[in-house]
């Protein structure tokens, strides 16, 4: 069993898939659930975000990143590492709790539905891509590729929004936009809070 099948369930795993696979039909799965904010983010964000920050902690403080214009590895501290890793599964949280409020609040603007689970779900789900790609943090020379899966993650979005929502056809690309940019900053700021517990003199942690 991988490291992924042991950290997250099957249901999870066949969730993934689809979303990934198939964004647009499991969407439509997705608006007939029954859920609730804590099933969602323990059943589902938690897990994904954890196996993320795991596969970045390991690419960070055990595999490191090559430095090659100053020479050898650096590898972030280990206490550091784990500080980082913890704090980004929780500021994933609170980005995802905050994505679904903004979701939920610019819903009449756009003639969308306020309804704050549908938001909830929306938030939720569509990051997918992106946990996912996290892990290719384990291998720090990989990490960019882990971008594709952001963008793949604006996609997933721009198409869970209309359903989930239901703004009109006609306003889905301006609500989708706007969207698109507050979750953007949202974990703009997530990254960067966490990466500030990052900087540490390099010296005592690189290997030549």
């Amino acid at each position: 069993m991988s490291m992924v099948e042991s950290a997250v369930s099957k249901n999870i795993i066949e969730r993934v898939k689809k979303i990934c696979l198939s964004p647009d039909a499991e969407w439509g799965v997705i608006d007939g659930e029954s859920a609730s904010t804590a099933s969602l983010m323990t059943g589902y964000v938690i897990p994904l975000a954890a196996v993320s920050a795991v596969a970045a902690f390991i690419g960070r403080s055990v595999v490191g990143v090559s430095l090659p214009f100053v020479g050898g590895t650096y590898r972030a501290p280990f206490v550091s590492g784990l500080v980082v890793a913890v704090l980004s599964v929780v500021l994933t949280v609170v980005g995802v709790m905050v994505c679904a409020f903004v979701i939920d609040a610019l819903a009449p603007m756009f003639g969308a539905q306020k309804n704050n689970m549908q938001a909830m779900k929306v938030a939720a789900y569509a990051p997918t891509a992106g946990w996912v790609a996290g892990i290719l943090q384990i291998i720090p020379a990989l990490a960019v590729l882990a971008v594709l899966g952001g963008l793949y993650t604006l996609y997933v979005l721009y198409l869970g929004l209309p359903k989930l929502m239901k703004c009109p056809p006609d306003k889905a690309v301006g609500y989708t936009v706007v969207v698109v940019l507050a979750t953007i900053v949202i974990f703009f700021v997530v990254s960067m809070v966490s990466t500030m517990f990052l900087v540490n003199p390099l010296a005592p942690n690189l290997v030549q």
